[in-house]
């Protein structure tokens, strides 16, 4: 089967792409999308890819202009796919690793050897023996001085009890002396004769266990050597034809070794081909199929960007030479659609439009603690008191003085503040009301996405309720009101989107969903006590979606 894919559809109506599409924040182009429909049913007529495929896979898609000047496609998926890294249909890796002639399979399998032999040392034979030999020696040895000691503490209070009657003599006391004396240098012989008999099975066991620390080390060396040498391996190109290895890529942009499984996401193996075959690249997408992995949130169907811990080094340096569109979150929406909400001495309340960052950040244009410091109130002296994700509109609250500052955060910390958020559902719950329960960690892979970690994850707890159901482009969607208990990272976005919680992600959001012009999250109304005057608030402002 060919790479090279020409569309089925007709789609001399479809306009070409101008620019490239930044590849980490973006809307498919229609070509992408027809890609992946296409993509999706090459995988429809192979049982055993598309039973692979459903599990849980990151496919993509490159739409290209061919030498003769046509529009076409290439495919690939990240990882590996039923098993194997080279599939008919889909582009080839960047280094076939997994070819069983080539070095890293022979060094590989020399490791697992060296594996076996360890797991074999330390299961089987004379070293888990005398392990479990030193062990029962210890609990024998614990057992009898323990007894000693017991039967020791006995006669000390006999010998006490006899002293207190006051009519020993002096033999009798001698005597009572010598007992004592021989009792101590019978717990102290019985405590040499076993330590010696511990430490003679310790003999024995020492140069086992060194000879196990050594196959260790030998291991960890041989794997990080390896490991090296497939990152050398990977020599990605640019539209200016320059190819740099993955471990200078990732030691001049970040100064570290790759993360494993670095250069084998679908969208650098996609841009990789059309370097070396010449075509130049018009649009990029990866989409998800099937199911979502354990603790994060995937959904069929939708298209992500690229990752962040491996593949937005790779790309930095594999975008180069092209003409590529901004990445807009970087840019930062309308500061000037802020609106004062509510203002007094102490305290000033805002509508934060959807776009715009609640406290500087390394790019995203003006913060709105920037605009209220330096075009509002012109002094320093204002601090933005809790936080809105930059894509959330609504309300946000600053105070005037440090003092007015820590007052109010201590209220959010103590959740004495009632917070309450409109949300548009892609799609209509099956329950209209409840409580999700979902704790939430970082995903550190995939920043600044967060998932859900039972093991490790912060509580998080959302009340939510289903207002009504409106139609949004042509499907019914649910408005429904949130009130988090908690204040965890994207909690309301996570908890919409994950699986366990509403499975259905937030209009607009690109990270957990699907794209539309925002994310229709808003922050409509908080209730909180005045720290100054006391007096209970009640702040609400409009949501612009509803």
């Amino acid at each position: 089967m060919t790479l090279l894919h020409h569309f089925k559809s007709d789609i001399s109506v479809v306009e070409t792409p101008g620019r490239f599409n930044n590849p980490f924040y973006y809307s498919p182009h229609a070509l992408c999308v027809l890609a992946a429909d296409e993509v999706r049913a090459m995988l429809s007529r192979d049982e055993a890819l598309l039973a692979d495929a459903l599990r849980g896979k990151m496919f993509g898609v490159l739409v290209v202009r061919t030498h003769d000047g046509g529009i076409a496609y290439l495919a690939a998926f990240s990882g590996l796919l039923a098993g194997s890294n080279n599939v008919d249909g889909f582009v080839p890796p960047v280094f076939d690793f997994l070819s069983p002639t080539g070095y890293f399979k022979q060094e590989e399998g020399r490791i697992s050897l060296l594996n076996a032999r360890i797991k074999e040392m330390e299961c089987d034979g004379e070293y888990p023996a005398a392990l479990a030999e030193q062990d029962a020696l210890k609990r024998a040895m614990e057992q009898e001085l323990t007894a000693m000691r017991e039967a020791m503490a006995a006669c000390k209070q006999r010998r006490n009890e006899l002293r207190a009657t006051g009519t020993l003599t002096a033999d009798e006391e001698a005597s009572l002396i010598r007992e004592s004396q021989f009792q101590k240098a019978e717990l102290k012989r019985a405590t040499v004769r076993w330590q010696q008999l511990v430490a003679q099975c310790g003999e024995r066991i020492a140069p086992l266990r060194a000879q196990i620390a050594a196959m260790k080390d030998e291991r960890k060396s041989r794997s990080a050597v390896l490991q090296q040498w497939l990152f050398e391996q990977f020599v990605m190109l640019n539209a200016r034809g320059e190819g740099r290895t993955l471990l200078d890529i990732f030691k001049e942009q970040r100064g570290c070794i790759p993360p494993a499984g670095a250069g084998e996401c679908a969208a650098p193996k996609l841009m990789q081909y059309a370097y070396a075959n010449s075509l130049q690249p018009l649009a990029l997408a990866e989409f998800w199929v099937g199911e979502s992995p354990a603790g994060e949130v995937r959904h069929d169907g939708c298209f992500y960007g690229a990752c962040k811990s491996k593949c937005e080094p790779i790309l930095s340096h594999m975008l180069k030479g092209l003409d590529v569109e901004e990445n807009a979150l970087e840019q930062g929406g309308d500061i000037d659609a802020l609106e004062i909400v509510y203002e007094d001495e102490w305290i000033v309340a805002v509508n934060k439009p959807h776009g715009v960052l609640s406290v500087p950040g390394i790019v995203g244009g003006t913060s709105v603690q920037q605009w209220l410091r330096e075009e509002y109130l012109h002094t320093n002296e204002l601090f933005v008191v809790h936080r809105l994700d930059m894509s959330t509109s609504g309300l946000l609250v600053a105070a005037k003085s440090m003092e007015v500052y820590k007052a109010l955060q201590a209220s959010f910390a103590s959740r004495n503040v009632k917070k309450e958020y409109l949300a548009l559902l892609d799609g209509v719950p099956a329950v209209v009301s409840g409580t999700i329960n979902l704790p939430l960690a970082a995903d550190y892979e995939n920043r600044p996405r967060q998932r859900v970690d039972f093991a490790g994850g912060k509580e998080a707890v959302t009340h939510y309720n289903v207002l009504k159901v409106v139609e949004h482009d042509g499907r019914l969607c649910a408005l429904v009101r949130f009130e988090p208990v908690t204040g965890r990272t994207h909690q309301l976005r996570v908890h919409a989107a994950y699986k366990d919680g509403l499975n259905l992600p937030i209009v607009g959001d690109t990270l957990y969903g699907r794209w539309t012009s925002r994310l229709m999250l808003h922050a409509a109304t908080l209730r909180f006590i005045h720290p100054v005057s006391g007096e209970e608030m009640v702040l609400e402002c409009k949501c612009g979606f509803v």
